[in-house]
């Protein structure tokens, strides 16, 4: 959800000065140069209000080549928050829930608040190409909605930090893990001892793993089933095939550096990683929320 309205954000941001946008007939033009045509309007129903967000459909156009939709996937797409007159803000304030409406700009103006690497390639300046902007309100999150959000959100992320070392202590306990933690807290159990060459900085290094939360989600793995979801470490790795990358180049977390480091090939291993040593207060994505420890279970294959 939260990249859908990143994304927007950006493009309203950018959404400025209207005025030169000649719109075509079936467009109107506000005082400020907001160019916008309604395709369905509901005056009685509830409307934006600054700082609200819209939840619904959005597709937007360079021209006819589309760079964005996620039509049949209702998210949150744009936030009612003012940047110049005449930009997108404007059209927004109009809309009501259940309206369908597009709003149009030119590139050239939207150019003038970007890098120039944030326009696309087949963007060619004076040629008055235009970016649409075809919104399909279906819900309103107020700004009193979303400042509440905001603040169980941080109640909720202060909890879990609180929480943190209760959690991993009885993780310890329930599987019986008897090594001291380090220094950071970082459990190292090692369940089998290699051989082979050791894991030192420059060397290339095969890992086969498996990461799971503490209540054993499990959110990756290059051996077990559908937790390949491409690898967080290596999108590009085969199915199966273990992780192989120079230790100190790849930037993994530090749990997993400092676990593995001076481990021989051949070791088996599992690692317990508070969230300081992982993903810490911002988390990965959906499958690791902020303030999570890690389990990881790993086979070092070999070390070159």
């Amino acid at each position: 959800m939260k990249k859908n309205l990143t994304l927007a954000t950006i493009l309203v941001a950018g959404a400025a000065l209207l005025a030169s946008c000649g719109g075509g007939d079936k467009f109107k033009t506000t005082p400020s140069g907001l160019h916008y045509k309604f395709e369905k309007q509901d005056k009685n129903a509830q409307q934006v209000q600054d700082g609200d967000v819209l939840v619904g459909e959005m597709t937007i156009k360079f021209d006819t080549i589309e760079t964005f939709s996620n039509v049949g996937h209702a998210d949150r797409i744009l936030q009612a928050q003012r940047t110049f007159d005449g930009d997108l803000y404007e059209g927004l304030l109009m809309m009501h829930v259940g309206d369908k409406a597009t709003f149009a700009i030119e590139a050239d103006s939207l150019a003038k608040f970007l890098q120039s690497n944030q326009m696309p390639p087949y963007y060619k300046p004076g040629t008055s190409q235009k970016i649409y902007y075809e919104v399909n309100l279906q819900d309103i999150v107020t700004k009193d909605e979303i400042m509440q959000e905001q603040s169980n959100f941080m109640q909720e992320m202060q909890e879990r930090q609180q929480s943190e070392p209760e959690a991993i202590a009885k993780y310890v306990a329930d599987n019986n893990i008897k090594v001291k933690p380090t220094a950071d807290g970082l459990y190292i159990i090692v369940k089998k001892k290699g051989t082979g060459a050791k894991v030192a900085t420059g060397k290339e290094v095969a890992v086969n793993y498996t990461g799971r939360l503490l209540d054993g989600t499990m959110f990756d793995s290059s051996v077990e089933g559908d937790a390949r979801q491409g690898g967080i470490y290596n999108p590009q790795r085969e199915p199966y095939e273990p992780l192989k990358y120079v230790v100190g180049q790849m930037g993994l977390i530090r749990g997993w550096e400092e676990g593995i480091m001076g481990q021989p090939a051949g070791t088996i291993l599992q690692l317990v990683i508070p969230s300081e040593m992982a993903y810490g207060s911002q988390g990965a994505g959906r499958q690791i929320p902020p303030f999570s420890p890690l389990v990881f279970d790993l086979e070092i294959v070999s070390v070159k």
